[in-house]
């Protein structure tokens, strides 16, 4: 190996030494850091999914800052409908929730019934380890109301910083589009940063778009389920289930598990109180096999590992709205990579380099026959 080679490995080696650690360090700084850091990349993801429709808008005619604020405020109405549609008949449906959890308790009692013998195993094990006659300590946190009453004034600040810097990098995104292509020292990086400008925009924007597409027909196609077998509220559910289906895996899993519990507190037997589950999973098993993969394609197939571990850690460090954000995240990250090179770690290991091309070489890459900004 020669010392060019030799050099080479050792940087990539301090390399992935460094993007390992911020990788590890990065979710304490994020999470700590939340109320900057969480309305900042909520802020971009917005605008890399509405600079599109406002760049349409602008196109027709309309100014620039008009475009830009019909744009976030068609947002936030689809937002407010959709919440809408879920919590009001929710609130209504609250207020039966003491039947359904004496009916669940009467399904319980009734299979504990037939299962009485594992009770008197269970029972006689705990005399024998001697767990009978020890006392608990429960200690009083504080209430339901309490905790939401501390967390608005923190969320509303949030919610208010996320759409105002929304707003304005909506509004200045031709300008921030024509200083990262402009002032470029070569012609070669102007296009390399269109490249990425328009592969990480379309590929967010055109994902966010068809699935919401998707996952509306799935709200309707569940609206007229339940509708059919006699569900309270049944938008609440077709709004739950088109909600719940923007976070892979996860979300259909809770969905599950929440008409399991519905069906089991309002029916009549444990058996048809699981029909609705079943045929929300049915529905699901589908909808994810064979209709999602055919509309997206190709191009936006991700590894349901690389999927599962930016829920898991994007969920981490923000919670639910982690892990809304966690594959328009992995989107653009994959977009970036895509273009910058992706590394080759099993290789590295192996003594192969750590890029198959050197990722900064511009004069590698034909230039392409148009590019838009």
């Amino acid at each position: 190996m020669t010392f060019a080679a030799q050099e080479l490995r050792l940087i990539s080696a301090l390399v992935l030494l460094l993007a390992t650690g911020l990788f590890l360090a990065l979710p304490f700084v994020l999470s700590i850091g939340s109320v900057v850091f969480l309305p900042l990349v909520t802020a971009v993801m917005l605008t890399i999914i509405l600079s599109p429709l406002a760049d349409r808008m602008s196109m027709a005619g309309l100014p620039n800052i008009l475009a830009s604020l019909l744009a976030l405020l068609g947002f936030l109405a689809i937002l407010v409908l959709a919440l809408g549609v879920v919590l009001q008949p929710a609130v209504s449906l609250f207020d039966s929730l003491p039947m359904m959890v004496d009916r669940i308790g009467e399904h319980f009692a009734h299979l504990k019934g037939n299962l009485r013998w594992l009770t008197q195993l269970n029972q006689q094990l705990a005399t024998a380890i001697g767990e009978g006659n020890q006392s608990r300590v429960v200690l009083a946190g504080p209430s339901m109301l309490e905790q939401v009453a501390f967390a608005t004034p923190s969320v509303v600040l949030e919610v208010l910083l996320t759409f105002l810097m929304a707003f304005f990098m909506i509004e200045a995104r031709v300008r921030m589009r024509h200083r990262l292509l402009l002032d470029r020292a070569h012609f070669g990086a102007s296009l390399k940063a269109a490249r990425v400008i328009r592969d990480v925009q379309d590929r967010v924007a055109a994902y966010i778009l068809t699935v919401g597409l998707i996952n509306f027909c799935i709200g309707v196609v569940v609206t007229l389920g339940a509708w059919a077998m006699g569900m309270d509220a049944p938008i609440m559910w077709g709004g739950l289930a088109a909600l719940l289906n923007f976070l892979p895996y996860i979300g259909p899993m809770a969905m599950v598990m929440l008409l399991t519990l519905f069906g089991l507190g309002t029916a009549e037997s444990p058996l048809l109180g699981m029909i609705p589950a079943a045929a929300y999973l049915g529905l699901h098993t589908v909808e994810s096999n064979v209709i999602t993969p055919s509309i997206l394609g190709a191009r936006f197939t991700m590894n349901p590992v690389m999927i599962l571990i930016a829920l898991s850690y994007f969920s981490w460090i923000w919670g639910v709205t982690g892990a809304l954000l966690s594959v328009p995240i992995l989107l653009s990250l994959t977009a970036l990579i895509d273009h910058l090179g992706k590394p080759n770690l099993v290789g590295f290991i192996f003594g192969e380099p750590l890029f198959s091309t050197n990722p900064l070489d511009l004069s590698a890459e034909d230039p392409p026959r148009e590019t838009r900004l």
